[in-house]
């Protein structure tokens, strides 16, 4: 038997996404949205398809849409640092990047899997439409492995000649100039550099610094063991052992580098910034706070984070998509 309730016939064979649609007077691409709770459908429409939805019994599929689709509507991000007690993944770096890629692939309706490097062989992550990866490795090693996957692919970090991997990241040779021109105008010529250079990305902070400093001072490459506050505290230490004098400015990799230098510094009476200017990296919110406050490079990464999951999802959807630099900024402070 035969039912009619506004506007939509039910006679028994169940309700389509089409019947929801033609009632409410929009597209079913809106109907599916609104069904996910998607925020791209305005709320009183979200709310109105919902109802009529409830009102039939009617469910979303999901099983049924990702078979359909060939798709499982889920990307995999794989976080490629180690997690250790001195660098927790609590951090700004990848905590605001995951926040950024989060939002923009809920919005699209896709589910996020978070993994490690250790796991890229398992079924959800080899299951996923897309990878994102957070971190190419020492030597590009990670990258290298997950372009073996298959999946479309977006990277977090520095481009590397010869590599066809769409990469997003920071503009990290423009920010060594940039340290570089601080060093110059503040008259210092022996420059440690604190990173490890075989990260594609620390490698171009490093090139960049070099460059700038090129005819004005020397640098001298330190490669700490990790990227902790211990670890620029014992690479700065070691130096200073060695020659006392060894210093008169740090470009650390990372701001938990430099915390560390500065400690070692203090250590060696070395007082920053009068005998030793220090800069770090990523300008994490205890920069502001360290004492002193820490000069650092500022990058956006939940910008990052957004640009990263918009560019995953077109490579999924097949469109053309190209590796892209954001823009970094020296934020000045008391070292």
């Amino acid at each position: 038997m035969s039912t009619q309730k506004n506007g939509i016939t039910n006679a028994g064979a169940g309700l389509t996404m089409e019947d929801i649609a033609k009632v409410a007077g929009v597209s079913k691409i809106t109907v599916s949205r609104a069904l996910r709770d998607s925020p791209l459908v305005k709320p009183d429409t979200r709310e109105k398809i919902r109802k009529l939805a409830s009102e039939h019994g009617y469910r979303f599929n999901v099983s049924a849409r990702n078979l359909r689709m060939r798709r499982s509507y889920s990307v995999a991000v794989v976080v490629e640092m180690t997690p250790m007690s001195g660098r927790p993944m609590s951090d700004p770096y990848p905590l605001a990047l995951l926040g950024g890629i989060t939002q923009q692939l809920t919005t699209a309706g896709y589910s996020v899997i978070l993994t490690a490097k250790q796991l890229i062989d398992t079924g959800p992550v080899q299951g996923a439409d897309g990878v994102i990866l957070l971190g190419q490795g020492l030597h590009g090693d990670a990258m290298h492995a997950m372009e073996r996957s298959g999946l479309p692919l977006v990277v977090w970090g520095a481009q590397e000649e010869g590599s066809t991997c769409v990469v997003v990241g920071s503009d990290n040779h423009k920010s060594g100039l940039s340290v570089a021109e601080r060093f110059i105008g503040l008259g210092r010529k022996k420059i440690i550099f604190l990173g490890d250079v075989d990260h594609a990305e620390v490698g171009q902070r490093c090139a960049g610094l070099i460059k700038g400093m090129h005819g004005h001072g020397k640098v001298h490459i330190i490669r700490p063991k990790a990227f902790t506050v211990d670890s620029g505290f014992a690479s700065i230490a070691a130096a200073l052992k060695k020659t006392p004098h060894a210093c008169d400015g740090v470009f650390a990799a990372s701001d938990l580098l430099a915390m560390g230098a500065i400690r070692a510094l203090a250590e060696n009476n070395l007082q920053v910034p009068e005998d030793v200017s220090v800069v770090g990296y990523d300008d994490s919110p205890s920069a502001a706070s360290f004492i002193p406050a820490l000069t650092s490079v500022h990058q956006d990464l939940r910008d990052g984070g957004e640009m990263l999951a918009q560019k995953i999802l077109d490579l999924i959807d097949g469109k053309v998509v190209s590796s892209e630099m954001l823009p970094t900024k020296l934020v000045v402070r008391q070292t």
